[in-house]
């Protein structure tokens, strides 16, 4: 049985690359400020709010930011994923077609704008624009490019090469939360039940429970015979994640 969730985190990854160490709301007191600053300013508001699902207020700020600096391939990047987010594919592919004409040596923009074409299946084009932030010389985070690569094998059933990017990103960073929690689905899919617990026990040690991981999870210990923790499993999914769409397939085998 092959599971065919959506990878989610890995976009919320290509936000944060963006951010810097600041709070949900930067300060913008003071008027010596430069219009490039502001947008900054208004680009990490605007991440941050679309991080906390405040949709309405994430695009106000992200269009603020525009509207200070439309050279920014990042504030591009931003409005791609927003539109992404609420499935405007349309204006998303508009957004991020911007941010590579505008950054076109922007790694983070190359691996997120990648894993959307990826997503849409558009194989050809995200590999290339993966294998391309990799390649890029200023790359420090080779590893979110190779676990977006990794995800635009995973999506063609290639399984073996998605692994082995996998592996290259848990390599250079091995509390990757992302790469971590593919190798976890990855070991499921294999059979390799040891393996997906393994992954999973470093994935929680760095991150917290999704209903992806949550849900192989409870596969995992029922095909290991551990019904116990399967059950543990399981209602700490219907706790956790009741409107999940798994959560009947788990109430119907716990006879809830």
């Amino acid at each position: 049985m092959q599971i065919r969730l959506a990878t989610q985190v890995v976009y919320f990854l290509s936000l944060s690359l963006l951010t810097c160490a600041c709070g949900l709301i930067p300060n913008m007191s003071g008027d010596s400020k430069s219009n490039a600053e502001k947008a900054q300013i208004y680009l990490e508001m605007g991440i941050n709010y679309l991080e906390f699902d405040k949709l309405d207020i994430a695009k106000e700020k992200l269009d603020l930011a525009l509207r200070y600096d439309s050279s920014n391939p990042n504030i591009y990047n931003a409005l791609g994923s927003f539109y992404e987010h609420i499935k405007d594919y349309a204006n998303a592919e508009m957004s991020y077609d911007s941010a590579l004409s505008k950054g076109p040596d922007n790694f983070v923009v190359e691996a997120n704008v990648g894993r959307y074409y990826c997503e849409r299946g558009n194989f050809e084009k995200g590999i290339s624009l993966t294998q391309e932030a990799i390649e890029q010389p200023m790359n420090n985070r080779q590893w979110y490019a190779y676990t977006n690569k990794g995800v635009c094998f995973e999506k063609q059933n290639n399984f073996a090469k998605a692994e082995e990017f996998f592996r290259l990103a848990l390599k250079l960073q091995p509390e990757f939360a992302p790469a971590l929690l593919e190798m976890q689905k990855i070991s499921y899919e294999n059979r390799q039940y040891m393996s997906a617990r393994a992954f999973l026990e470093r994935y929680l040690s760095v991150s917290q429970h999704t209903p992806q991981s949550l849900w192989i999870a409870f596969q995992t210990e029922r095909a290991l015979g551990n019904s116990k923790a399967a059950e543990d499993y399981a209602n700490q999914y219907l706790e956790t994640f009741p409107a999940a769409k798994e959560s009947d397939q788990i109430r119907t085998l716990l006879g809830k």
